[in-house]
């Protein structure tokens, strides 16, 4: 039986249509590790010789090109030619806001969604265990290339977030600023570039540490920054006014999640107050894409996880120690929830 057509306007042909949404992810993917578009921008727009410098199948890359330009992501100009669109050109991976470390982690986490699709259904559990042998930070552990690109996808994200957290949230007063699970330390370079009377804590896993000086050093505030190294699951530093976990807390189950909330309690004044930066999902249903629906489901495939609604977390909060103050919506798709503690 032939699909229907996407054009026809009927109801089945849209369901088919996002039904097709694997090949996009496929294509990206490829786009992405392959490193297309850096080299189209580097002057090799023909999809021969892409082909060439890529190892691949001309053919083959060609209708790969051929698909992205129907999502818009390049244009073809003379034949068998490419550019890139506006939105291409994020998948070069030296520009202000690159997404290409973000889609090709995006393209691996995919396989835990298709080699077992039910798993996770089933179970509850992430499925990404039984396909790669390992949950998701021993298997970026296992592979230091992947790790690398993983870290560097969230530095790009975190990078984005962070500029739009500090345009939509008041730091006024604040002097000592705590980041725990910083990855590369984005946020808290940012930070300190923007406040230069303040000092921060960097806390993390040693391995995770390392990397995050580099990004410190570069901007120029690594002597106002103290390291501690350590594990979130036993302890927390203390001293600091503002605690901040960015895209942390989505990493955990309710369990996980609380114990890492309720060892922050520990560590604070009665006068500091902690800051989630996460996506919210909405209350009810919504209609169109969602980021943190989306997301959601990544959480929940690919490491146990989950994003949660603002009752969920108001919930989480009570019972680690805290109250939920507010949230505070920002340009990106996060948003800050201020909570403090409860006296």
């Amino acid at each position: 039986m032939a699909a229907p057509k996407a054009d026809d306007g009927s109801v089945a042909a849209k369901l088919v249509e996002a039904g097709d949404g694997f090949l996009t992810t496929w294509a990206l993917y490829v786009a992405a590790t392959l490193g297309v578009v850096d080299l189209i921008a580097a002057g090799q727009s023909n999809a021969d010789e892409l082909a060439r410098a890529t190892s691949s199948d001309e053919d083959a890359l060609y209708r790969m090109l051929r698909y992205l330009e129907t999502i818009g992501v390049v244009r073809e100009g003379p034949p068998r030619s490419f550019e890139p669109t506006e939105q291409g050109e994020y998948l070069r991976s030296d520009v202000p806001g690159s997404v290409r470390a973000w889609l090709t982690v995006n393209g691996l986490v995919a396989r835990a969604f298709f080699d077992d699709p039910l798993a996770s259904i089933k179970t509850g559990g992430p499925a990404f265990e039984g396909v790669f042998g390992t949950d998701f930070f021993g298997f970026a552990r296992a592979n230091p290339g992947w790790g690398r690109t993983f870290d560097e996808s969230m530095t790009q994200a975190t990078g984005e977030t962070a500029k739009a957290v500090l345009a939509a949230y008041g730091f006024e007063g604040v002097t000592r600023i705590v980041d725990v699970g910083v990855g590369r330390g984005i946020l808290l370079a940012t930070f300190l570039t923007e406040h230069s009377e303040a000092t921060g804590v960097l806390f993390d896993q040693p391995h995770v540490v390392a990397d995050a000086w580099e990004t410190l050093s570069a901007a120029g505030v690594a002597e106002r920054c103290e390291v501690v190294t350590g594990d979130f699951f036993e302890s927390v530093p203390e001293g600091g006014d503002v605690y901040v976990l960015s895209w942390i807390v989505h990493d955990w189950g309710d369990q996980r999640a609380r114990s890492i909330l309720t060892n922050c309690r520990r560590a604070m004044r009665d006068d500091a107050r902690l800051l989630l930066v996460e996506a919210v999902l909405p209350a009810s249903g919504t209609s169109g894409y969602d980021f943190a629906t989306s997301l959601d489901l990544v959480m929940l495939v690919a490491l146990g996880g989950r994003e949660r609604t603002e009752a969920e977390y108001a919930r989480l909060l009570v019972d680690a120690g805290f109250t939920l103050a507010k949230i505070v919506p920002t340009a990106s798709p996060m948003s800050v929830l201020e909570a403090i503690p409860a006296v």
